[in-house]
């Protein structure tokens, strides 16, 4: 080998060299004026290596004679690097061709396989340009592991992104976790490392070894792994975009061709691990306790696919929303700190497990949501935190790139990669499992760079303004996108301060969600209930003030898992009074959130008037149902998401003025409020009402009291006979 090449050579044995295949794999070489291919084979620790010219079958045709090439017994050059000298005939065409390796190591353990360093670049130019603008919508289908087949063999194609890394290695039992044996080439100038490894098992195991600028060399898991490991461990499993047989066509046509903000959306939050529990099986997920007892193990994605549709169909809900459920390590984090944003937890099962999940949801006639989390991500070794030694993901300055009360690290908007793994992942999960919309967990900590930070604790704007600029740009990219890419899909804003605009298009200046959690009318109405009836008059405002900006936004309103967890009790917790006026005054709560424009959010166990706060190491008290008074609650929620779903004017006009007037917002001092809800205005005369017009209307009455209100006087728009549809008192519900 050329001495001018030395040079290149250590950093090769070094496993430092950024193009291993500028010196591995067959090359067409001049030696004494005289044409020959050289192939060159990485094996430390190997005592004889033997290159075998050799084409699979499907190239056969492209090298008719390579079979006539005798083996070649290759030198050790020195350090594992073996050299094999192939010397073409007179009359040969000069050309690289393929081959086998044939490895012996001590002991007798022997070898015989392709060689990665044999293979061509598996992403093309124009892969490469799109990851670089951060505008590659399909960017899931080229980085991370893909199995492929090439040149007609079959293999991996691996993929990272580790922009500042001096060298990226794949590494799995393939090949016995040793990174020397397989180093990836730096494909591009912003630093994607990318190799095809011949063989490598569809199902193995996998991560990325990478040695820093400074010479450290540690493990990450792929950022892209379709699917990991069941925590603790943290290793990918290759599996690629396998093909599911959905049944779901109808629901996402209607989906499709129907517009959200005028259809019912009653919603179940569900934690799938906390949801049910198999008591006497100590499978994933049990926990024991000190008496001897356990919490029963999970159900799997498969079993919630009977006993969650079975339920959620029963109580009538439209939509489920599943808390995250891409992979995280921690259990206590209820997936808010992920470190798969292309995988689904293996707690439950596979993803095509999840997939049936959905399916049957879908063919129940069920929306599912996923609460997909872009506002930050867990500190963990494995993770995406200093993914290449340095700041990748994140930004460098922890004022801008920590969450210093959450522990957690802040993704660098402006960064185009950054910005392009996180629309890549969203579109990742409509468009491969089906999900209906994305719940974005805390926009406000995305909007605001000050977000829970201290004064001289942040970085101003380029104008010297608290805003993210960079986020407020992802954000409204992110919902153009996947409004444009998956008809039908909504994207729901969990955003919490006074953000103008958050659910009006783009176009408009706004941020392009179709829906914003209502925390205003959460905390307002919380707070009435909490409170003893007896002082409930002075504070009447908060059930009649929401209504002053029900329309500045399309509302959902959410009751949801932050309002019962960290010591803040259950809802029927919550409630004053005895137990009879605990019941009453929930019963109360539900139907006036059912009534109220917005679209409704309940977390489970709400719906069985849940008597302790949520847990993660626990299922919901089932057996609750077996006392009237929780079996009333379950009752008046089924009889309530009925009667929602069947009278339009609940949900028709959510968005619009014309849908809601009040009969009597000023009765404080009885404390009743009393509001009637219309169809919407393209579904009935805009002239005076025709008599068979009443039933677009529905009347809305709170006694927000223990009193009996007799000959309780209304006004109300007709004349005539009214019909009692819901009262929360009734004997049904206890």
């Amino acid at each position: 080998m050329d001495r001018s090449a030395d040079s290149e050579i250590d950093r090769l044995l070094a496993v430092e060299h950024a193009d291993p295949h500028a010196i591995l794999g067959a090359h067409l070489l001049e030696r004494d004026g005289r044409k020959v291919v050289a192939v060159r084979v990485l094996r430390p620790e190997a005592q004889r290596v033997r290159v075998i010219p050799d084409a699979p079958e499907g190239v056969l045709e492209a090298h008719p004679h390579v079979h006539e090439l005798p083996p070649r017994e290759a030198i050790q050059v020195r350090g594992g690097l073996f050299e094999a000298i192939f010397e073409l005939d007179a009359g040969q065409e000069p050309a690289v061709f393929p081959y086998l390796v044939d490895v012996e190591y001590a002991g007798g353990a022997r070898f015989q396989q392709r060689d990665a360093y044999a293979f061509g670049p598996t992403l093309g130019e124009l892969d490469r340009h799109l990851f670089a603008e951060g505008h590659h919508l399909r960017l899931y289908e080229k980085l991370g592991a893909h199995p492929r087949t090439i040149d007609g063999v079959d293999g991996v194609a691996f993929a990272v992104w580790a922009p500042a890394a001096k060298r990226v290695s794949v590494v799995g039992a393939f090949n016995r976790w040793d990174g020397r044996l397989h180093p990836m080439r730096r494909l591009t100038g912003n630093g994607v490392w990318e190799l095809f490894v011949p063989d490598a098992p569809i199902g193995g195991l996998y991560k990325f070894e990478i040695v820093s600028e400074r010479g450290k060399r540690f493990l990450k898991s792929d950022p892209f792994a379709f699917e990991t490991e069941l925590r603790p461990a943290t290793a990918g499993v290759v599996r690629g975009l396998r093909p599911y047989e959905w049944r779901d066509e109808r629901w996402l046509e209607e989906r499709a061709a129907g517009d959200p903000l005028n259809k019912a959306w009653a919603i179940y939050e569900v934690h799938l691990g906390g949801f049910m529990r198999v008591p006497e099986e100590r499978g994933h997920g049990a926990i024991d306790r000190p008496d001897g007892s356990h919490t029963g193990r999970w159900l799997t994605y498969r079993e919630l696919a009977t006993k969650l549709v079975e339920h959620v169909r029963a109580m009538g809900f439209t939509h489920v929303e599943l808390m995250p459920i891409t992979e995280y390590p921690f259990d206590g984090s209820w997936g808010y700190q992920c470190t798969g944003y292309f995988s689904p937890t293996r707690r439950y099962g596979s993803p095509e497990e999840l997939k049936l999940l959905i399916d049957e949801l879908h063919r129940a006639g069920i929306g599912v949501i996923l609460d997909w989390v872009p506002a930050h991500f867990p500190r963990d070794a494995h993770g995406l935190r200093r993914f290449d030694g340095t700041a990748v993901y994140e930004h460098i300055d922890p004022r801008q790139g920590e969450h210093a009360d959450w522990g957690t690290m802040v993704f660098n908007y402006g960064r185009p990669e950054v910005k392009n793994f996180l629309i890549a992942s969203a579109l990742y999960w409509l468009r491969e499992f089906h999900f209906d919309g994305l719940r974005v967990d805390a926009v406000a900590s995305m909007l605001y760079l000050d977000y829970s930070r201290k004064e001289g604790g942040w970085v101003a704007n380029a104008f010297g303004g608290r805003e993210n600029l960079e986020a407020i740009e992802f954000l409204r990219e992110l919902n153009e996108v996947v409004h444009r890419e998956v008809k039908g899909a909504v994207v729901i804003a969990e955003e919490s301060t006074a953000w103008p605009a958050v659910s009006r298009p783009v176009y408009t200046g706004g941020l392009g969600f179709t829906f914003k959690w209502n925390m205003g009318w959460m905390h307002d109405t919380l707070a009435y209930f909490q409170m003893d009836p007896l002082f409930r008059s002075h504070h009447h405002g908060k059930v009649t003030f929401g209504l002053w900006y029900a329309w500045s936004e399309n509302f959902v309103l959410p009751l949801s898992h932050d309002e019962v967890v960290h010591m803040k009790g259950s809802l029927l917790g919550k409630m004053p009074g005895d137990p009879w006026r605990k019941f009453a005054n929930l019963r109360a709560l539900y139907a006036f959130m059912w009534a109220h424009p917005g679209k409704k959010l309940l977390f489970m166990g709400s719906e069985l008037a849940q008597a302790q706060e949520f847990s993660e190491e626990r299922s919901l008290d089932w057996h609750l149902l077996d006392e009237p008074a929780h079996a009333g609650i379950a009752l008046l929620m089924k009889d309530l998401n009925a009667f929602y779903r069947e009278y339009p004017a609940l949900f028709e006009a959510d968005v619009t003025p014309e849908g809601f007037r009040w009969i009597d917002a000023n009765d404080n001092a009885q404390s009743v409020a009393s509001f009637l809800r219309f169809r919407a205005p393209r579904a009935r005369a805009d002239a005076e009402r025709a008599p068979d017009d009443h039933d677009r209307a529905i009347v809305c009455v709170l006694n927000a009291t223990p009193v009996v209100r007799e000959g309780y006087r209304l006004g109300v728009p007709w004349p005539g006979r009214y019909e009692e549809l819901i009262n929360t008192d009734s004997i049904d519900y206890g």
